[in-house]
């Protein structure tokens, strides 16, 4: 076996397919150290979230990126989206296309062996589309991210969450699956029918935004202007938009302490602590008592509901709302610039995306 300086490269055979692990001893979270915070810290997470299938029932023919830091945390940043042209053979790639109109082929994991290739090439955190490759054009999933804004944490995005979210998913004859999101933030997934563009979802997402806006008592916000937020729970609907994604669950986030982002029940949700959802226990804790996601494709809801609520809110004066930066500029959306920066001038801004990752 080859040696270097982190330690001797070893071999296992997962699911039949043999999988590599080099500079095992790495340090990729500095604060952990060798106790904890090692590569094969990192591979030994995926390895048994990948086996027992639960972090593949969040990726599994989804496109999917990858945040590597070949280095550890403290070192340099990838954010690939798209496959090396030499790859082992048992992965699998869907193409995908960006909103510049550029594409790439981007992982789609179908099996344990392609996660562990991903840990492998340093990656830390998974980033599965909302679409799978049978039709990237259709999301399955609608995706509800509750980001805490400065002066709120997540024992607030908990609060919206339960008191808030979750009744009202209930109204609309919904059934949201919640996790940590490794950070602060809560989100929370409804399985869909794949039938609607990215387009409709985001339409229906912004709905279900300004509902819980409504109901939250000046406790949540839907500004996408950061200067506009305050100190509220900020619903991203943006996140549904296309090549927008999320850490996926049993994703290990950039935080000194290696938090994993972590499906949880709503009951579990009442008290559990992000900080305590790491490394060193999630694959213990899903050991234990499974996965709360387990049960998220039994069935895939409509967004007729949501919809309708759209088409009610823009009849009301309630439009489209700006897109993220990198996109063109949207049929219907409004002027896309800072509010403290606008002279009523034209807004071009949208019309010029960068290069696609």
């Amino acid at each position: 076996m080859a040696k270097d300086e982190h330690g001797a490269a070893e071999t296992f055979e997962v699911g039949g397919v043999e999988v590599r692990l080099s500079s095992p001893d790495k340090i990729v979270f500095p604060e952990l150290g060798a106790a904890g915070g090692t590569k094969r810290h990192v591979f030994d997470h995926y390895r048994a979230v990948a086996e027992d299938g639960a972090i593949l029932t969040a990726l599994r023919d989804r496109p999917t990126y990858l945040q590597r830091f070949p280095d550890g945390i403290t070192g340099e940043e990838v954010y690939q989206k798209r496959v090396p042209a030499k790859h082992p053979e048992h992965l699998r790639t869907v193409r995908v296309t960006f909103p510049s109109g550029r594409s790439a082929d981007a992982l789609c994991p179908q099996q344990a062996a392609d996660v562990l290739w991903a840990a492998q090439m340093g990656t830390v955190t998974f980033h599965p589309w909302h679409a799978r490759a049978q039709d990237v054009d259709h999301p399955d999933e609608l995706r509800i991210d509750l980001d805490p804004q400065p002066g709120t944490a997540f024992d607030e995005a908990r609060d919206i969450a339960l008191q808030v979210v979750r009744p009202l998913l209930d109204e609309l004859g919904l059934v949201g699956f919640p996790k940590t999101s490794g950070g602060r933030g809560v989100h929370v997934y409804v399985r869909i029918e794949p039938r609607w563009t990215f387009t409709e979802v985001r339409r229906a997402a912004i709905a279900f935004a300004r509902e819980v806006e409504r109901g939250a008592a000046g406790r949540v916000t839907t500004a996408w202007w950061k200067e506009q937020r305050g100190e509220q729970i900020f619903v991203d609907y943006n996140q549904n938009a296309r090549d927008r994604t999320i850490a996926s669950a049993y994703s290990v986030r950039k935080t000194p302490r290696a938090t994993v982002s972590t499906p949880v029940t709503w009951d579990e949700l009442v008290d559990v602590n992000p900080d305590d959802c790491t490394i060193a226990t999630v694959a213990g804790l899903l050991a234990e008592r499974g996965d709360p996601m387990a049960g998220i494709d039994a069935r895939a809801f409509t967004l007729d509901s949501l919809l309708d609520l759209a088409e009610r809110d823009e009849g009301g004066g309630l439009g489209d709302l700006p897109y993220p930066p990198n996109y063109p500029k949207m049929p219907g959306e409004p002027k896309r610039v800072q509010p403290s920066r606008d002279t009523d001038r034209p807004d071009t801004d949208g019309e010029r995306a960068p290069a696609d990752g």
